[in-house]
């Protein structure tokens, strides 16, 4: 048994890993501001402490006793609002991290895993590698981009970290308030509510969404597998899907016929790239990881976890 600090804990991603740590019998510690999440979406058996990443007395005052592993997740996450307020998302995900690496330095914690994103790369055709350049396009890439300069530098100290580059993320408890963020979500929220889905963008758009389950399980091995001190890793599927795609899946979830979900156009957002997907050779080498929910299995599955939602909460469904 370890004990663990999930970062963003109280969140989609976070939350499902923390969930999973708990679940083996795991002492888990969750740090969130809850800015985009809640205490109620915090995992049963998990500590809650609420705080800012960013802020200094957080390492002072809000984590106490020793630990085996820091997961980071905790981050302003959406390219869209990283134009809104460029220094406020530079400030939690680069500065957040950085003295999130210094507190884990100077306690002595043996592993940081850190959540990078597939926005520091730029235009790219076909499926990018690792190595590719980071041309990040969004205020967010570029937060991103400094806090894997940040990981690095602790990394070349002493500290064995694992970054993963996670592409679009899917699956049940994804926030579907949150119109700024998670394209399956977001797109599942209008049809939730019986109205034309907006597409921001065209749709021959293409991106590599993976569910959350397979990305848990993905931490969860990097956390529990030996190697190198500094490790980098895209966490995708490899498979391409369009905008058209996907709202063909979802339509379909719906009852729509087949290319039929019901959908208006809209202009793109700042630094949307028209494609991404990713090369997940070196995670299913060095890791033995690959992914197991495909989008065809995931969609329906997740469409029958909002509609239960829905239901649960009395929401007002047309559909």
């Amino acid at each position: 048994m370890g004990r663990y600090v999930v970062t963003g804990g109280a969140g989609f991603i976070g939350g499902r890993i923390a969930e999973r740590l708990v679940a083996r019998g795991d002492e888990v510690v969750v740090l969130d501001d809850l800015s985009t999440s809640s205490a109620r979406t915090a995992p049963d058996g998990a500590t809650l402490v609420v705080a800012d990443l960013s802020a200094e007395r957080t390492y002072a005052e809000g984590l106490e006793g020793s630990f085996n592993a820091v997961l980071h997740l905790g981050a302003q996450s959406s390219g869209e609002i990283s134009h809104l307020n460029p220094a406020r998302d530079f400030d939690v995900n680069a500065r957040g991290t950085l003295l999130l690496l210094q507190w884990a330095e100077a306690t002595g914690v043996g592993k940081f895993l850190h959540a990078s994103s597939m926005a520091v790369y730029g235009p790219v055709e076909g499926p990018v590698l690792e190595s590719a350049p980071a041309r990040p396009r969004s205020y967010y890439g570029v937060s991103k981009v400094a806090g894997e300069a940040a990981v690095r530098f602790f990394a070349d100290r002493g500290l064995q970290t694992t970054t993963f580059r996670m592409f679009n993320v899917y699956g049940p408890g994804q926030n579907l308030d949150n119109l700024r963020q998670g394209m399956v979500s977001i797109y599942l929220a209008y049809l939730l509510r019986g109205e034309s889905v907006v597409v921001k963008g065209a749709l021959d758009r293409y991106r590599d969404f993976v569910h959350v389950d397979d990305v848990a399980s993905a931490w969860l091995a990097a956390l529990d597998t030996e190697g190198p001190v500094d490790r980098l890793y895209n966490l995708g599927t490899g498979r391409k899907t369009t905008v058209a795609q996907l709202l063909d899946q979802l339509g379909q979830a719906f009852g729509h016929p087949a290319a039929e979900c019901p959908m208006t156009a809209a202009d793109g957002t700042p630094g949307d790239m028209h494609g991404s997907v990713a090369d997940i050779s070196l995670i299913r080498n060095e890791l033995g990881w690959h992914p197991e929910i495909a989008l065809e299995r995931g969609i329906p599955e997740m469409v029958d976890w909002a509609r239960s939602v829905a239901d649960a909460t009395g929401s007002e469904r047309k559909v």
